[in-house]
């Protein structure tokens, strides 16, 4: 399966956990990972089990960053 159909498939399910602002596709150590963009990092030991991201999705490592609070910006 394609990397954009395995974001499309878990997107609204990442969406729905703790933090999670935005999930997107990208490349680490030039690998297709999921990535995953969280207000801020927590400790997986403070997490409950449904809450705490896959490392993989489908054959597709996720990469979790910390990327603070989105907001809309004025134009």
């Amino acid at each position: 399966m394609a990397i954009e159909s395995v974001k499309k498939k878990y997107e609204e399910q990442l969406m729905r956990l703790p933090n999670v602002t935005i999930v997107a596709t990208g490349k680490k150590a030039d690998k297709d990972v999921i990535k995953v963009f969280v207000t801020h990092k927590v400790p997986e030991s403070e997490l409950q089990p449904e809450e705490i991201i896959p490392k993989t999705l489908d054959g597709y490592e996720t990469d979790v960053e910390e990327s603070g609070v989105v907001t809309a910006q004025d134009q």
